[in-house]
């Protein structure tokens, strides 16, 4: 099988979505399949044997820290050339547009998978009146395809809800061989800690961005002299955030990868998770597979993974006091060892093997779907000619 996949983000860009794509296509690979990715121009031209088609770029003003592609005509050029059996469109909202538009209009099988929850990011933009206007366009671009996708039971409910087509849910997974406590590193935990090792050391890891509600832990600073908090990624409020935590233990080490990233985690005393607007949250994956247990503020997707108590202590949303109460717990002993433990064991169910098989036979599934309709669409036709 040959799969184009459009995408709004891809290396060097490191997030949820790429490290999804990353895998799925390793795993594609393997199998032998074709894969084109059509990407924002940001220089790749190959990753695992699949080509890198590179779209032209643009800086928006509200976000100028990452380059976005916007809806072009050189994404029908590029499937004409590469004449795919199947058209996967991740997070259709700028470039993907494209991606759904020219799929239908060249009558390729569609799959599109949702990712990025922005009608919810729009309370924190002060744009919370445009959220239907929003749902709608979003439902209008998922619903060009033979099936959709998203990343967690509380979104799948959201967006069967909204009137989206065919929904199913793509698993999470997580490299967990790569993400392990045997990474714990003295040295990085000095840095993290800003020098100061015997504190509890609390890790935010993820794009710096008004959704996220990273200001919401620096009350916990405040409260407790003896936490650290290292803040490890950048995003469009980074600087708002340094001037907000100025006076704190807070280490902003901005972005890590690899083996950096692997040390961060696992030296790290818990990951603190404060949004609420994830479609899953891959790094609470990635903290538990270090062995680390997750504070996390309730959400529906973040509660499929993190259970209190067990693997991860839950907090309130806009309650500084629920959070402060999540924290103190880690000073029980028992408990802690408990959830680091658990968390581990947890991580260990959800490698990326099982995702990665699943996409395939989403495609499969894809196909057969949009066989079916185009069966259904030629019986009508004789019908009307018949008539």
């Amino acid at each position: 099988m040959k799969i184009a996949i459009i995408t709004e983000t891809f290396l060097p860009s490191t997030d949820g979505v790429v490290t999804r794509l990353k895998e799925a296509i390793t795993y594609l690979r393997k199998q032998e399949h074709e894969v084109v990715v059509i990407a924002p121009d940001l220089g790749v031209k190959e990753y695992e044997g699949a080509v890198v088609e590179g779209v032209k770029t643009t800086i928006m003003p509200f976000y100028r820290s990452k380059e976005f592609s916007m809806p072009q005509k050189k994404v029908k050029d590029l499937l004409e050339k590469h004449d795919p059996d199947l058209v996967h469109v991740v997070n259709p909202a700028l470039v993907g547009v494209s991606g759904v538009y020219y799929a239908d209009k060249l009558n390729y099988p569609l799959i599109a998978s949702y990712h990025t929850h922005v009608p919810k990011y729009l309370d924190y933009y002060r744009l919370y009146p445009f959220k239907p206007l929003v749902w709608w366009y979003f439902r209008k671009l998922h619903n060009y395809a033979d099936m959709n996708l998203c990343t967690s039971k509380a979104i799948k409910k959201e967006l069967d809800e909204k009137n989206f087509y065919n929904v199913s849910v793509w698993d999470r997974g997580v490299a967990v061989d790569h993400y392990h406590p045997r990474h714990k590193n003295a040295e990085m935990r000095m840095r993290l800690s800003g020098g100061k090792p015997e504190n509890k050391l609390l890790v935010f890891v993820g794009r710096m961005a008004p959704e996220k509600e990273i200001e919401k832990i620096k009350p916990l600073l405040e409260a407790r002299d003896d936490l650290s908090l290292a803040m490890v990624g950048d995003g469009p409020v980074k600087d708002d955030l340094e001037k907000t935590f100025a006076g704190t233990n807070t280490v902003f080490t901005g972005l890590l990868h690899g083996e950096e990233l692997a040390q961060a985690f696992s030296s790290s005393d818990a990951l603190i998770f404060p949004s609420v607007t994830e479609t899953l949250g891959l790094v609470i994956l990635e903290a538990m597979a270090s062995g680390l247990p997750v504070i996390a503020a309730k959400s529906g997707p973040t509660m499929e993974q993190v259970e209190d108590g067990t693997n991860g202590l839950l907090f309130e949303n806009e309650n500084v006091n629920s959070m402060i109460e999540a924290i103190n717990r880690l000073e029980d002993e028992e408990l802690y060892s408990k959830l680091c433990k658990n968390a581990r064991e947890e991580a260990e169910k959800h490698s990326w093997q099982k995702p990665s098989e699943q996409i395939l036979d989403y495609y499969y599934e894809t196909l057969k779907v949009f066989e079916e309709s185009q069966t259904k669409s030629t019986k009508k036709s004789k019908v009307k000619v018949t008539e």
